[in-house]
């Protein structure tokens, strides 16, 4: 049982660094950019800026974490029109467009 916990720890320290936005694909990060363009835009605007849904840009993203913004992508906002994207987009992929609504750029 202690080494199953050994393995638990291990694990939690090495996937915050391996689930980093880094690890997508260049293909993968266009398919990205055009999701939050195309799909994100279609409720928080075309430039992001707000429309159905409230402004994501950088500005207005900075003073959340990217983990509680992978956490809204994933899981949605209940009683709101922000779906969960769990059905479709993996953690890392998540994450990827946390980090691209943070910083305004692709990776």
């Amino acid at each position: 049982m202690a080494d199953f916990r050994a393995i638990c720890v291990l694990w939690l320290a090495i996937v915050p660094s391996w689930a980093s936005a880094t690890d997508i694909a260049p293909q993968k990060a266009q398919e990205l950019t055009r999701l939050v363009q195309q799909d994100c835009g279609s409720c928080h605007g075309l430039t992001l800026k707000g429309g159905l849904g409230r402004n994501i840009t950088p500005e207005a993203m900075s003073h959340f974490d990217r983990e509680t913004l992978r956490d809204i992508i994933l899981d949605g906002i209940p009683g709101t029109a922000m779906p969960p994207w769990r059905p479709l987009l993996s953690e890392v992929e998540a994450l990827w467009i946390a980090d691209f609504l943070k910083e305004g750029t692709a990776k």
